[in-house]
């Protein structure tokens, strides 16, 4: 599938992708901990990362312009570096407002400067058959990375004896690993040494300076951009599984951290291949897969509502939870993949992505607020329940769009092998 050169790249991509969010993710392992000695509210944790993701949105359209232009080594090491830097001042214990303030700048650290680059890099290894796998081997690559961080952070928490002291020095560990990658892809990668393996377009049809006229203009773009949105409004509730399995079946301390990591991070180990791998090899269209898959969710969400959690073992409850987590992850390893797959000009790629980034990711801007803010609303299962039909409404449009998107693609392909012809 790619060089030897090429997968010692992807390799280097992947621990950037996995490293540097484990900061604005602290959530995942360390949800309870955060109420504790942060003294958040599930409300107060939701406007967090709601604010991060308004930055974050922002940041978006901005990378439109230099994701295409400037130095990868630079943007992406200095990104590390100082989202290292923020977590060595998330140590110090700031307030509600601190915590506001280091997470509005994680939107420009780790989104902004880094993501959109991030993808871009990962695209161009591989040819448009070969995105869905490359997309799916990339979110195992990082489920790995996320994986082995994250449960080597909750040991050192124990270590340190699983209170404040531990969460600072998880906190620290975070932010060291973090800064040490940036130091190694500063030394190490070389902006020259990827080119793409083939071009969409031939030089002499391909504008010699793009302007972000054309990828506004472009429906198929947006259509892509809706079906990351929907699918990251719907990965937002996976959050809040954690708070629902120790509330309501009564989960043990013990165990939150555990099924955290796991349900965030474990699950890319097994969504990425699953999704990359049916979506080319089987249906042979990431945008089939993802249709399929809001089917399939808007199902699974409309059982989670009905199932009688309150009398369920908790076992079952965690497998019903991970299933879901499961299928949303193999929709996250692969909803980028129809940029490939619809053939965006190679030249125009960064700036696509930085558009779908922008347009896809905005849930979070608010979904994390508005899930938050109705479970500290609604004490008990019936909160829960009222986010598991929001996010079913999502999965839905979600399956909407998906089926305009593989017809728009389908019309794409024939408009291009006519003009090819």
């Amino acid at each position: 599938m790619l060089t030897k050169k090429k997968w010692a790249l992807f390799s280097l991509l992947t621990l950037c992708g996995g490293t540097i969010y484990k900061l604005p993710s602290l959530k995942d392992a360390f949800y309870i901990p955060m109420q504790e000695y942060f003294h958040l509210t599930n409300g107060q944790i939701g406007n967090a990362m709601s604010v991060n993701s308004f930055v974050t949105t922002v940041g978006f359209f901005l990378s439109i312009y230099f994701a295409d232009k400037l130095p990868r080594k630079y943007t992406m090491s200095f990104s590390l570096i100082a989202t290292g830097l923020l977590g060595v001042y998330l140590t110090s214990m700031p307030g509600y407002w601190g915590i506001l303030f280091v997470w509005a700048l994680f939107g420009v650290t780790c989104d902004m400067m880094n993501w959109p680059v991030l993808l871009k890099s990962v695209s161009r290894l591989g040819n448009s058959e070969q995105q869905g796998r490359l997309f799916g081997f990339f979110e195992t690559g990082r489920g790995i990375v996320d994986t082995v961080v994250a449960f080597s952070a909750l040991a050192v928490f124990t270590w340190f004896g699983s209170g404040l002291l531990g969460f600072k020095a998880g906190i620290w560990f975070y932010s060291a690993i973090v800064i040490i990658v940036g130091i190694i892809i500063f030394f190490v990668l070389n902006d020259k040494e990827d080119a793409p393996v083939a071009k969409v377009q031939d030089a002499e049809d391909a504008p010699k300076n793009p302007s972000m006229t054309s990828v506004l203009k472009d429906k198929t773009i947006w259509l892509i951009a809706f079906n990351v949105f929907f699918v990251y409004a719907v990965y937002c509730g996976l959050t809040f599984f954690i708070p629902f399995l120790k509330n309501i079946y009564m989960l043990p301390v013990a165990l939150v951290g555990a099924y955290g990591i796991i349900n965030q991070y474990c699950l890319k180990m097994v969504g990425g291949p699953i999704g990359g791998m049916i979506s080319d090899k089987i249906l042979k269209s990431p945008s089939k897969y993802l249709c399929y898959t809001f089917m399939i969710s808007t199902v699974a969400l409309v059982l989670l509502m009905i199932l009688p959690h309150e009398s369920m073992p908790v076992y079952l409850g965690m497998v019903c939870t991970l299933g879901f987590g499961a299928i949303v992850f193999t929709q996250r390893a692969v909803f980028f993949a129809p940029i490939g797959e619809a053939k965006i000009a190679e030249n125009q790629t960064g700036a696509a992505m930085a558009l779908g980034s922008f347009i896809g990711y905005a849930p979070a801007m608010f979904c994390f607020s508005l899930y938050g803010y109705i479970l500290d609303l609604n004490p008990g299962l019936i909160g829960y329940k009222i986010v598991f039909g929001i996010m079913a409404c999502f999965a839905f449009c979600g399956a909407i769009v998906s089926v305009m998107l593989v017809k728009r693609i389908s019309q794409r392909k024939k408009m291009l092998e006519t003009a090819e012809a």
